[in-house]
C-alpha cells in the first residue's frame, strides 16, 4: 500500500482543526503580552506601599552604676595581675643552700586566689611549722629573712597574703571583712596539716594579722590544729581615734605610712618597706578601718575566754598598736601556757627592728619550749 505522499493526497485531518490551532496560538501569544503589561503596570506604575520597618526592641542603656562596677572590676583584675607578677619576683631570703622555697596559689573559702609562700630546711627533720599571717597593708614576702632563720632551726614556714594584699585577689589594701581573713587562715591551716601530717603547727600574726590569728584561735576547729600562737604588736583595744586608723571627718581613715608614724628604728627597713610596690601606702579604706574596729572590740571584750597557748611580743614605744592592751591580754587570758615580752623602746614592726634576729630567736625558743611540753 502506498503512502499519502506517494499518492499526492493530503493527510487526513479535520478542516476545523487546521483553522482553530493557528487562532489559539495567536491568542496565547497575545495573552502573554497582556499579562506581562499588566504585571509591569502593577510593579512600576502604581504607587507601592512602603513597608514599615519591623519594630526593634532597643536595649536599655547600661546604668552608670553598672558601667562603674564593670570598670572597677577590670581595674581590680589588672591590679591583681600586676601585683601577682611582682610577688613572684620578691626575694625569698639569703640563699645559703640550707632551705628550699616555693610559691603557690591557694583558693580560700570564697574561692579567691591567695598568693602563698613556703620555706623548708633542706636537711634534717622538721620540728614544727609556723604559719605567718602578715599585718595590714604589707605582704608575706617581707618575712623571708625571718623564715630563713626559722628553717636554720629546723622549722618549716608557710605564709599567706590576705585578700587585697601582696599577690592575692582583690583591690589593693581593701579587706571587705576580717572574718574572711580568719576563715581563709583556717582553710590554709587545714591544707598545710593534710600535706604535713603529724608535724605540730603554730600560727604567727603581726598587728592586724595578730588580731585575726587571735580570733581564729577562739574557734574550736582551729584550736585542735595548732599548738600555740605568736602575736607581735597585736591590734587590740583599737579605738576610732587610735593611730592605726586615725578616724577623720567623713569616715576617712589614714594609716601609718611613709609620711606618718615610724614603725622601725632601722632607717633601711623603713626605706625598704615604703619603697616596696606590694606595700599599700594609701589611706586605709573605710570598710577596712571599720573591720579593724570591729574585731578589736570583740577581742578586747573576750580576753578572759582565751585558752590557747600564746606568746605576745610588743615594743613599749609602739605608737601604732597599744602595748598595754597586750599586757591586759596576758593578765586576763585563761590560757595555762602563756608568755609576754615587752621590748623597751622598740617600735611597731618588731621583725624589722635592728634586733630582729634576737626577737626571732625569742620566738623560736618559745616554740621549742612549747613542743617540749607536748612531746
Amino acid at each position: 500500500m502506498s503512502s499519502s505522499a506517494e499518492t499526492g493526497m493530503e493527510p487526513l485531518t479535520s478542516g476545523a482543526s487546521n483553522r482553530i490551532i493557528p487562532i489559539l496560538k495567536t491568542l496565547k501569544v497575545s495573552l502573554f503580552f497582556v499579562y506581562t503589561f499588566f504585571l509591569s503596570f502593577i510593579l512600576f506604575v502604581l504607587p507601592r506601599r512602603r513597608r514599615l520597618p519591623s519594630p526593634v526592641t532597643a536595649l536599655p542603656p547600661s546604668s552608670p552604676s553598672k558601667n562603674m562596677k564593670r570598670r572597677w572590676l577590670i581595674r581590680e583584675e589588672e591590679d591583681t595581675l600586676r601585683r601577682r607578677a611582682l610577688a613572684e619576683y620578691v626575694g625569698m631570703g639569703r640563699d645559703d643552700g640550707c632551705f628550699r622555697w616555693t610559691t603557690s596559689i591557694f583558693y580560700g573559702l570564697r574561692k579567691n586566689a591567695l598568693f602563698c609562700r613556703s620555706w623548708f630546711p633542706v636537711t634534717g627533720n622538721v620540728k614544727g611549722i609556723l604559719i605567718i599571717i602578715h599585718g595590714l597593708n604589707e605582704h608575706s614576702g617581707r618575712y623571708a629573712e625571718f623564715a630563713r632563720q626559722l628553717t636554720s632551726c629546723h622549722f618549716g614556714v608557710y605564709a599567706m597574703d590576705w585578700i587585697g594584699h601582696g599577690g592575692s585577689d582583690g583591690l589593693h589594701g581593701y579587706v571587705p571583712s576580717l572574718e574572711h581573713v580568719v576563715a581563709d587562715t583556717g582553710v590554709f591551716l587545714e591544707n598545710i596539716r593534710s600535706e604535713n601530717p603529724g608535724i605540730p603547727c603554730f600560727l604567727f600574726g603581726h598587728s592586724t594579722g595578730g588580731a585575726a590569728v587571735l580570733k581564729a584561735a577562739s574557734l574550736p576547729h582551729i584550736q585542735v590544729m595548732v599548738e600555740g600562737i605568736i602575736l607581735t604588736s597585736p591590734a587590740l583595744r583599737v579605738k576610732p581615734a587610735h593611730p592605726i586608723v586615725g578616724y577623720k571627718l567623713l569616715l576617712q581613715f589614714k594609716g601609718a605610712n611613709k609620711r606618718g608614724i615610724p614603725v622601725s628604728r632601722d632607717p633601711a627597713a623603713m626605706l625598704a618597706k615604703y619603697s616596696d610596690p606590694l606595700v599599700y601606702t594609701g589611706p586605709i579604706r573605710v570598710r577596712t578601718g571599720h573591720e579593724i574596729l570591729q574585731i578589736s572590740s570583740y577581742l578586747t571584750r573576750n580576753f578572759k575566754s582565751v585558752t590557747m597557748p600564746f606568746f605576745v611580743l610588743h615594743g613599749t614605744a609602739d605608737k601604732v598598736t597599744d602595748p598595754l592592751a597586750s599586757e591586759d591580754l596576758n593578765n586576763k587570758a585563761a590560757s595555762e601556757f602563756k608568755d609576754i615580752k615587752l621590748y623597751d623602746g622598740f617600735l611597731h614592726d618588731l621583725m624589722f627592728e635592728p634586733e630582729r634576729e634576737e626577737i626571732a630567736q625569742d620566738i623560736i625558743n618559745w616554740m621549742e619550749k612549747r613542743l617540749f611540753t607536748i612531746l
